[in-house]
């Protein structure tokens, strides 16, 4: 039987608390990972870590809009586990679901600190760690189909996952001279609980609704295909990948949307 593909490996994951990251903790920890669930919805975090076993998983409360909250949470994984290899950078949000002629620039703001300014503090905080450490570590980002078309999200959402591609390309040369991967998944509509809030659906709508533009039938994405693709890149099987911005979407992003019908015969 072959070991476990993340064995003895430490994972630090933000909004771990539920969907995509949610999966990933508990997906990682069946491969052998010591996962750090940090999220700021603290019950079901602790639920989360509950179901995992305490014995495989911890939770630390990290808003990522704080570096300071950002930079505890790294210290804390170090100091609990010695070492941290994989870092799974998940927290985001949506936004408010305006047009751009409709735009607080509050709400702009919001979005970016959690999307981006989120991402580059825990790009940064891990990086330092691994490097000061020789650590060739892993770390993913989460973007979206968002970062590659335009209109399946509000601008400010939009706008936030083109910024995450940027960083991930610029952090992966600069970090490959250690060692450290830096890569991203670019997920098309997941039926998570953020995602059916903001566009108040029930799972089996915003599935069936993102199933009937996708060009691959017959399967539905689902948080599990996108902590499988993390847990690709947090494993060796990805060992020479970086900067890639790997797209989950069922071939949304490579096909006409609004197909011309076919000519008459």
């Amino acid at each position: 039987m072959s070991k476990p593909r993340l064995e003895g490996k430490v994972v630090l994951i933000t909004g771990a608390a539920s969907g995509i990251g949610e999966e990933a903790a508990k997906l990682f920890a069946e491969n052998g990972a010591l996962v750090v669930v940090a999220d700021v919805q603290d019950e079901i975090g602790q639920q989360v870590v509950a179901s995992i076993g305490l014995d495989k998983a911890s939770y630390y409360h990290c808003d990522v809009r704080e570096e300071k909250q950002v930079e505890e949470a790294v210290t804390y994984t170090l100091q609990k586990h010695g070492t941290l290899d994989i870092l799974f950078s998940n927290a985001g949000v949506i936004g408010p679901l305006s047009t751009i002629l409709d735009l607080d620039l509050a709400d702009l703001d919001n979005t970016l600190a959690i999307n981006v300014r989120g991402v580059a503090a825990t790009i940064k905080h891990v990086g330092r760690a691994m490097v000061s450490r020789k650590i060739r570590g892993s770390i993913i980002c989460t973007a979206s189909v968002s970062a590659s078309v335009a209109g399946v999200g509000p601008s400010t959402y939009t706008a936030s996952k083109h910024a995450v591609v940027g960083l991930v390309k610029a952090a992966s040369s600069e970090l490959g001279a250690h060692g450290i991967r830096v890569n991203c998944i670019s997920p098309f509509g997941v039926a998570t609980p953020l995602a059916c809030n903001a566009y108040n659906m029930e799972p089996s709508q915003l599935e069936q609704s993102c199933a009937a533009i996708t060009s691959l039938k017959g399967i539905v994405l689902k948080a599990r295909h996108v902590a499988e693709t993390a847990l690709f890149f947090a494993s060796d099987e990805s060992a020479f990948i970086n900067g890639h911005n790997l797209v989950v979407d069922g071939g949304f992003t490579v096909s006409s949307h609004n197909p011309a019908p076919p000519p008459k015969l």
